[in-house]
């Protein structure tokens, strides 16, 4: 008889001793190529034996009769054959270690001759169009991912700005245009998947796994590659800058292809699900009535008190909730029992009766389970909707204090100045999108005053146009107003103790006699607007004097040449809220800049859009406007690129930890099902006798298991957007001196609380495959023999 199944025998002293031969001559290997220094040599070709391309590659250089770059020679031949000898002889050693068992030598049995198990008989072990769905629906879905991104946030073609502004082309902020080209690329792979698997009537993982290998991997790799190899990077960098743009918005380009590689592979195994799901049976069935209904009635997840009780521990904490619930829960018993027995003195059968209802009411390990893993689902939920919100409420303040000194987008040369400003300005007003600018002039320079001095960023402003582009006339405290800045001879000064004498007659008073004489009018001195931690690093207030120092001018004195230093008078002081602003930054007319840093025009143009998202592709229009270089243009996120960076891979990051809590209940959902299966074994053989299909089990506890994970994402949501309230109402209080915000800000942004309950679900799903695939193999002879 020939057995349907040949077992492999394992001699497990061959194996273990082959592993450590083969062992050892890695090891030899290792220290040639380390003696040698060979390793930068050797590494490509490793990394494409690791994936198994090395064979393909060689196929491809012979095709195209290509010869590979010479190899230095190797020093220490003799280590290098040895260890490769060594190597070889490990690898025999375990495949010796490995046999088949032979075959049995009885005869043919009874059965010999008969038609065959249906599903066995339709069985094949490959399909290369599954193969070709998977592998080009990965290829696919990058390419027009990339495509995509690149044609939606490029902005239109360089011929005619009036046509962007009626409308004439594709243009948009590139964080829209990723989240457009990425649902683009997931549906492709959605679609591949489904596509191969309703081929095949099975999931076909080694399929799907050599797909993603071969055809799915090159993209992300050539574009981490492109970060560190320059020749790589010369070659596609601008082709794919925007690409590389949106990848760097979280400091990590490498990290986000990735991530976007890995949200592919998600949406393939999804529809390789769904497909096996739907045409498993040998036809598609969309239908989902039956199988809701047998799930909803299985694990009874939307029962009110399971949610309530839940949604009460996540709100409350876990020990109130169950003292409450455990003191109700005794005290049913307890009188229940108590009429039971009295029952029982008089009708002990209805007595009986009575108490095996009870005891039905009571909860199986099952159902205890379930309740677990709906409060697991909810708590991770609620903890991701919490952290990031409170993440994006730290992130907004600063953004918002951050744009509110800075502008949007700031215009310049390449090199020098920009004396034309004048008529820049003219040109970018008819840019769409711009709504307001002001030139400026910037410098860094030393700031004394009789109690201290200290290095800041001067900057030189026009008033009247400043407000339209940062919140600086919004910050002066006091009520003040940057007019003075035009009129210095109004600003209140506490004295003549610090100021020089007046000329008159061309007699200058002695200093002596000064301060021992009658008061004199005091010198008029151009205003100066200093922050309030610089005023108070300086001692200084409103209408005291300081001294502006550059190190980068000099002036001629009788003593030789001297750094440029000019007397400023305080005219106001901002608080911008941000300890670096109020500390580094003064602010002056443009006209006492341009005479003290002897500058024609302006340094640049700060600029304020109408969507701070789009500020990159507005920023890219008026530099097309203004006819390309020497003009450029750098946008808020560029300007501040490492420290929103850090924001955004911190956000990251840190829903990455806490979607652990998620996966630790998906561990739950995967024991509840499973339990179900064993508990309902029966149950499934009845419905596949009756002639369910696999893909209808596998419906039934994949149901099961969306149930509860949208259970818990329901509750989560909840709870954790109440918690938001309260936080943002009630408020965590911090001290502003220390924080410079008064308590906890809270932003709750719809996409990342809608993705925290979306994440639930899906691995929720996830989860629930496993148990579910187990559930369908469950023969009706198997359920059905003990019965």
């Amino acid at each position: 008889m020939h057995s349907a199944e040949r077992q492999t025998i394992h001699r497990w002293t061959f194996i273990w001793i082959g592993a450590l031969v083969a062992l050892v001559g890695f090891s030899l290997l290792g220290v040639a190529l380390t003696s040698s220094q060979a390793w930068l040599e050797t590494s490509s070709s490793l990394g494409l034996s690791v994936l198994g391309w090395g064979g393909l590659i060689q196929l491809l250089n012979a095709a195209l009769l290509a010869s590979e770059q010479p190899v230095a020679p190797v020093q220490n031949t003799g280590l290098l054959v040895a260890g490769a000898l060594v190597w070889l002889a490990g690898w025999a050693l375990i495949a010796a270690g490995i046999r088949r068992a032979p075959e049995p030598t009885e005869g043919p049995s009874p059965a010999a001759g008969a038609t065959l198990y249906p599903r066995l008989a339709r069985y094949r072990d490959f399909y290369w169009s599954t193969l070709g769905a998977y592998g080009g629906g990965m290829l696919l879905a990058e390419v027009v991912l990339i495509l995509l991104q690149t044609v939606l946030s490029s902005g239109v073609s360089a011929t005619d700005l009036g046509a962007a502004g009626k409308g004439g082309g594709l243009s948009l902020p590139p964080t829209g245009a990723f989240a457009i080209a990425l649902l683009a690329g997931g549906m492709v792979a959605f679609i591949s998947g489904f596509i191969g698997a309703s081929r095949a009537q099975r999931l076909s993982l080694p399929e799907a796994t050599i797909g993603v290998l071969y055809l799915g991997l090159p993209i992300p790799i050539v574009l981490t590659l492109m970060e560190r190899l320059p020749g790589l990077q010369l070659a596609l960098g601008y082709r794919l800058r925007e690409v590389t743009y949106v990848a760097g918005l979280i400091g990590r380009p490498e990290l986000g292809y990735w991530l976007v590689f890995t949200f592919l592979v998600l949406a393939l195994v999804l529809g390789i699900n769904t497909g096996f799901i739907a045409a498993g049976s040998g036809r598609v069935d969309l239908k989902l009535g039956f199988e809701l209904f047998v799930a909803r009635r299985h694990v009874m997840v939307f029962r009110p008190s399971l949610l309530l009780g839940t949604l009460a521990v996540l709100m409350l904490g876990i020990i109130p909730p169950l003292l409450i619930y455990f003191i109700i829960r005794s005290t049913e018993a307890a009188v229940e029992r108590t009429r039971i027995r009295k029952l029982g003195l008089k009708d002990p059968l209805a007595a009986a009766s009575d108490l095996n209802r009870l005891k039905l009411r009571e909860q199986s390990p099952t159902m205890m389970m379930t309740a677990l893993s709906v409060g697991g689902v909810g708590v991770g939920v609620m903890a991701l909707i919490i952290v990031l919100s409170v993440m994006s409420g730290f992130e907004a303040d600063l953004q918002q204090k951050i744009l509110g000194t800075n502008a949007h987008a700031v215009v310049s040369k390449y090199a020098g100045d920009l004396p034309e400003y004048a008529k820049v300005m003219e040109s970018v007003r008819k840019v769409p999108g711009v709504v307001g600018q002001t030139p400026f002039i910037i410098n860094q320079v030393m700031i004394a005053s009789e109690g201290n001095v200290d290095g800041v960023i001067i900057k030189g402003i026009d008033p009247d146009t400043v407000g339209e582009v940062t919140d600086l006339p919004k910050n002066i405290l006091g009520g003040g107003s940057l007019d003075i800045l035009y009129t210095p001879e109004k600003i209140v000064h506490r004295g003549l103790t610090d100021e020089e004498p007046e000329e008159e007659s061309g007699v200058v008073e002695d200093d002596i006699i000064r301060r021992s004489g009658a008061s004199k009018k005091a010198q008029v001195l151009p205003g100066i607007v200093i922050g309030r931690e610089l005023a108070a690093s300086l001692r200084v207030v409103v209408g005291d004097r300081v001294n502006v120092v550059s190190p980068l001018g000099t002036e001629l004195s009788p003593s030789g040449p001297i750094p440029k230093s000019r007397a400023f008078r305080v005219a106001a002081v901002f608080y911008s809220g941000m300890y670096e602003y109020d500390s580094k930054f003064v602010y002056i007319l443009l006209k006492e800049a341009q005479d003290f840093f002897g500058v024609k025009g302006a340094t640049g143009i700060e600029l304020k859009v109408a969507d701070i998202d789009d500020a990159r592709r507005i920023a890219s229009q008026v530099v097309k406007v203004l006819g390309g270089y020497p003009y450029r243009a750098r946008d808020w996120g560029e300007m501040n690129k490492n420290l929103f960076s850090a924001l955004r891979l911190e956000k990251l990051v840190m829903g990455i930890i806490l979607s652990i809590i998620i996966i630790v209940a998906a561990g739950l959902i995967v024991a509840t099902v499973i339990m179900l299966v064993l508990e309902k074994r029966k149950e499934i053989s009845v419905l596949k006798a009756l002639g369910v299909p696999d893909g209808g089990i596998v419906k039934i506890f994949l149901a099961e298991g969306l149930q509860i994970g949208v259970a818990g994402g329901f509750l989560g949501l909840i709870s954790g957007l109440s918690w938001c309230v309260f936080i943002e109402k009630v408020g965590i209080k911090l001290d502003p001196d220390v924080y410079y915000i008064p308590a906890v800000p809270v932003r709750v942004e719809p996409v990342q609380t809608v993705l925290a309950v979306v994440i639930a679900v899906l691995v929720t799903y996830l989860a629930s495959i496993y148990p579910a695939l187990k559930a369908s193999s469950v023969e009706p002879v198997e359920g059905l023999k003990a019965e």
